[in-house]
């Protein structure tokens, strides 16, 4: 008995480290997907417990999958609302999963491991490196603690400064749990909100300092770490800041300025709501005037926007404002035959093709999840089904009012298309490849462009 249970043992020890092995050769994105796909699963395990769900409301595990997705991939579209649904304790994990979604998930198993007292090894350093778009894994542990330390001075200001707004209309520990979930969500890109009646922010459209709090987490949340790191270090001298850092800047500020003039140009909306809608429209799906009002062109404006999204290294998604700007560079070098270059420096050679490949991409699934999603739902106009399609690829959350009404099918699509959204197109598509090199070369043929 001794020697087979012994058996037992070395073979389950066999069985744990070929288990280690496996998932030491495999690559750093695909690590990172696993790890989203982890957090997704156990988050709608835990929003479909009884103690997560109020009395007398019923929850089904595809919309428990579909909220956990939505607030893991930091998005905010949803198909039940999360105050009227949700006990105090599933609001609490919905934050929580916005949070970890938000920072992601090998920086929050980072963080995690430094907080007990280990060290984060080589494997680790790679993937937090990979998960944040570094250049190298030079002083990580150092960034992630900078990035922990930014995320709690940001939501504890917005916190504070959104807790004087609820605590008007709120009781006094209502509004410090309102204040602090809108504080989260909002920094972490994602519009949910917990204000219960499907209302987001627009019994709030003329506050105008929810707005401009909300509207200043949504800013600094989308820059990234790395933008903000710099301009703090540099302390806001523009001559010294970085060739990225300054497109994201230069970009984000045009974006918000030209969406605003072009929303208030198509809407009969005010011009804090125009400002509103042309900042929440980058990746974080707050409204302050219900959008199923708006016009054909405003949603279109709008659709631009969300296509865009946020900055590399953030909490929000699209295909980024540095994406933009380099295919916008590429576009005039070959219109002028003059080099990419832009504040003083060169685009680095293969950036465009970059570029160019991930918004193709992003292209390519906002065009077939419309299609598919116009084929289980015939009786959705095209306009609300591209708003709902791009706005779940740029894990924005803005949506014209049809979520709610998805059929089990268009949900599960929706699902796929924020992960792809929160992952990244180009992410997604390198999961099942694996670099060789090239080992044959074969002749350069002719093809005619254009």
């Amino acid at each position: 008995m001794s020697q087979n249970f012994l058996g037992k043992e070395i073979g389950s020890n066999k069985g744990k480290v070929n288990m280690i092995g496996f998932i030491k050769r495999q690559p750093p994105v695909r690590i990172i997907a696993a790890g989203f796909a982890i957090v997704i699963l156990l988050g709608s395990l835990l929003l479909i417990l009884p103690c997560s769900v109020q009395e007398g409301v019923e929850l089904n595990y595809i919309d428990a999958l579909y909220t956990s997705t939505s607030a893991v991939c930091v998005t905010g579209l949803m198909v039940v609302d999360a105050g009227d649904t949700f006990t105090p304790l599933g609001q609490f994990l919905l934050a929580l999963l916005i949070q970890i979604g938000g920072l992601g998930v090998t920086a929050v198993g980072a963080g995690i491991i430094l907080a007990v007292g280990k060290r984060v090894d080589l494997k680790g350093r790679n993937l937090i490196r990979e998960a944040m778009n570094l250049d190298s894994g030079k002083g990580i542990v150092t960034f992630i603690k900078n990035i922990f330390l930014t995320t709690l001075i940001f939501e504890g200001l917005g916190a504070l400064l959104s807790f004087m707004v609820f605590v008007q209309d709120y009781p006094l520990l209502r509004a410090v749990g309102i204040s602090l979930f809108h504080s989260v969500a909002a920094f972490n890109n994602s519009g949910f909100d917990i204000l219960g009646n499907w209302q987001n922010l627009i019994p709030y459209q003329d506050n105008i300092l929810l707005n401009l709090v909300t509207c200043g987490l949504i800013f600094f949340g989308g820059i990234g770490f790395l933008v903000i790191r710099e301009v703090g270090e540099k302390r806001f001298c523009w001559k010294k800041f970085s060739m990225h850092t300054k497109v994201v800047l230069s970009v984000s500020g045009v974006l918000i300025v030209t969406g605003t003039l072009l929303i208030k140009l198509t809407e009969d909306i005010s011009w804090l709501g125009a400002f509103f809608c042309s900042v929440s429209a980058r990746t974080a799906g707050f409204s302050t005037y219900p959008l199923g009002n708006f016009s054909t062109s405003g949603l279109l404006v709008v659709i631009l926007l969300m296509f865009i999204g946020a900055s590399s290294g953030s909490t929000g998604g699209g295909i980024k404002t540095s994406t933009f700007f380099v295919l916008l560079q590429g576009i005039k070098s070959a219109a002028t035959n003059q080099s990419e270059k832009a504040f003083h420096y060169a685009v680095p050679k293969d950036a465009f093709r970059k570029a160019s490949v991930i918004t193709l991409l992003a292209l390519s699934i906002v065009f077939i999840g419309t299609v598919l999603m116009l084929l289980m739902e015939p009786q959705l106009p095209l306009e609300d089904v591209l708003f709902e399609i791009t706005s779940a690829f740029g894990t924005v959350g803005l949506s014209t009012g049809i979520t709610p009404d998805l059929g089990v099918g268009s949900k599960l699509l929706s699902i796929l298309i924020m992960y792809i959204g929160r992952l990244g197109p180009l992410t997604i598509a390198s999961l099942w490849y694996f670099s060789r090199g090239e080992r044959v070369k074969v002749p350069e043929g002719n093809i005619v462009i254009g």
